[in-house]
């Protein structure tokens, strides 16, 4: 009988819902593997002429000016891709045709690896700004690989060849 009270003791002992050191250090390892980090905010670089000549972004499509940013576009949209300067790299994204089109063959979402960017316009508010451009309200989103914006700003697009 004792026997058996002693063995009853020591199994409610092990079911006592305590974990074992083992146990914590695997919950410990699972909930720190889940944590993602904030998202680190990113200022694209102004894309100038001398950008515009050494990568080639001749054509048509739509470059994007921040509001309070000067003059100088800080992302350019065009038929097969989307392009904007990351501490002094170019960062090339593909276009999303199944995204809706813009003016000039651009089109409203791009897709990277690390990046996507979405260009989004009040094509009713646009205004003829020369002989082949037109200037939009706009807004710019670019999201880093797990989708958490990292730029949003508005500012004018000017779309043209």
């Amino acid at each position: 009988m004792r026997s058996a009270v002693l063995f009853a003791v020591a199994a409610l002992a092990a079911c006592s819902g305590e974990p074992t050191e083992e146990e914590r250090r695997a919950a410990v390892a699972e909930v720190e593997a889940n944590q993602a980090p904030p998202p680190v905010k990113l200022e694209p670089d102004p894309i100038r002429y001398t950008e515009i000549e050494k990568y080639d972004l001749f054509g048509g499509g739509c470059s994007f000016a921040a509001k309070g940013g000067g003059l100088a576009a800080v992302a350019i949209a065009m038929q097969d891709t989307g392009h904007f300067l990351l501490d002094g790299d170019l960062v090339t994204l593909a276009a999303d045709k199944g995204s809706d089109e813009l003016p000039y063959l651009a089109w409203r979402k791009y897709d990277g690896k690390a990046y996507s960017m979405m260009l989004d316009l009040d094509q009713d508010a646009g205004k003829q700004s020369g002989e082949e451009t037109s200037d939009y309200p706009a807004m710019l989103t670019i999201r880093n690989a797990r989708g958490e914006v990292v730029y949003r700003a508005n500012g004018i697009a000017q779309c043209g060849v």
